[in-house]
């Protein structure tokens, strides 16, 4: 009987135990469970702050990059594989960012530029000393009516809400362009849909009967139209889109050439026609167009100058050769890239020739005041001649001269004579 209780009792405990490390083994794997659970949370957790505080950094511009354009990202490493009992958080790495093409610099476009802008001046109005509000007293109104207004910080002519033609001022205005002549002037393009852009320039021969129209129509991907009559009397059409050369709103340069029949437009230095038989133009006018009924159309720093003679020759019959090519920023030494042609022609010029030797001498005309005059002139003979060491030329060459408002070659009562007075001189050594 004893031996029966004894082993009844044994097999009772045998089975409570086995029972009890059957729970405990169940809290064990619960508790695993939940410590791994935890522990994936605070993973996730980590995770998830540190994408937030690579957003914040982005946004804010920390970490180094200034500009608030993400940089290329490392990708993170994974958070360690957990048991299978519970789905696993991994970061993913971060896609790396590409780097926006970068734009052509206009230097770089100019420097490579087949345009030489003429050697004398004929008319120049670069607007900076006309009243806000007052129509430019350089030209003549043929339609509508112009105004001078304050744009993207320049001085320019613009419609005073209608459809407006404007000639420049000359004492014969029907018969005043050469047979080489160049015309540079500064236009501003708004982008497509937000006020858009529509200029036509119109070439006229002394009959008054036109001979070439240029359209610039930002309305359509900024296309170039032109129409003209050629040598033999026909008419002739062509177009070019400049999506590719204005992107944006902002000041951009357009420059026409004519040499007896050969008639050239560029558009920031880039050529777009090449129109090789074109009938003698004789005068000129613009038309602006206010779009959307908004002033969207501004023109300034117009230059027409005679055609180009070459440097050399130049230089051999008079010793020296002046340039208006190189200009500057008003009151600054600050070179515009459109002087890149010109400064690039130079730079072919002393390499062709390397016993050449020159003194850059700086002329102003008299306004303003003589010390400061004296002062920017020298200020940007030093950026020209900088300018030309930088693209190759032995410094020992160059001499920086700054002539002020000293030498004038005209009067500078009129508006001719200071635009001419207002040059850059190579005088050989």
């Amino acid at each position: 009987m004893m031996l029966l209780v004894l082993v009844a009792i044994g097999g009772t405990t045998e089975v409570s135990a086995q029972s009890w490390l059957d729970q405990l083994g169940k809290k064990v794997k619960e508790k695993a469970k939940d410590k791994v659970e935890q522990k994936i949370l605070e993973k996730t957790d980590q995770a998830i702050d540190k994408a937030f505080e690579k957003t914040e950094d982005a946004v804010k511009g920390n970490g180094g990059n200034q500009t608030g354009v993400p940089q290329e990202a490392a990708p993170q490493q994974p958070i360690q594989q957990a048991p299978q009992q519970a789905p696993v958080v991994q970061e993913t790495p971060a896609e790396p960012v590409q780097a926006a093409p970068q734009p052509q610099s206009l230097e770089t476009t100019y420097a490579k530029s087949d345009f030489v802008p003429g050697d004398e001046i004929i008319f120049e109005d670069l607007v900076d000393n006309e009243q806000l509000g007052e129509f430019p007293s350089m030209w003549d109104l043929k339609k509508g009516s112009a105004e001078v207004a304050e744009v993207n910080g320049k001085k320019a002519i613009t419609s005073d809400g209608s459809v407006t033609t404007i000639a420049p001022l000359m004492k014969d205005m029907t018969n005043y362009l050469p047979e080489k002549f160049t015309l540079e002037m500064d236009i501003l393009m708004a982008p497509r849909g937000q006020g858009d852009s529509y200029y036509k320039l119109h070439f006229y021969n002394a009959e008054k009967k036109r001979i070439m129209t240029i359209e610039i129509d930002s309305r359509v991907n900024y296309v170039v139209d032109w129409d003209y009559i050629s040598t033999s009397g026909d008419r002739i059409e062509g177009n070019f889109s400049t999506k590719d050369l204005v992107q944006t709103n902002g000041w951009h340069h357009l420059a026409i050439s004519f040499n007896k029949r050969a008639f050239k437009i560029y558009i920031d230095g880039t050529r777009i026609a090449n129109i090789p038989n074109m009938s003698q133009p004789a005068n000129f006018a613009f038309d602006l167009f206010p779009m959307n009924g908004a002033k969207t159309n501004y023109v300034t720093n117009i230059r027409l100058a005679q055609g180009a003679v070459p440097l050399y020759d130049r230089m051999m019959s008079d010793g020296k050769f002046i340039t208006y090519g190189i200009t500057f920023d008003v009151g600054k030494s600050t070179i515009k890239p459109e002087s890149m042609g010109e400064i690039n022609r130079i730079v072919q010029l002393m390499t062709e020739n390397p016993d050449l030797k020159f003194s850059v001498e700086g002329h102003t005309d008299s306004t303003g005041n003589a010390t400061s005059n004296q002062t920017l002139s020298e200020q940007r003979s030093q950026a020209i001649v900088a300018k030309l060491v930088e693209l190759g030329i032995a410094q020992d060459r160059l001499t920086a001269v700054g002539k002020g408002q000293n030498n004038p070659i005209a009067d500078n009562n009129t508006d001719e004579g200071r635009a001419k007075n207002r040059r850059v001189e190579f005088v050989k050594q």
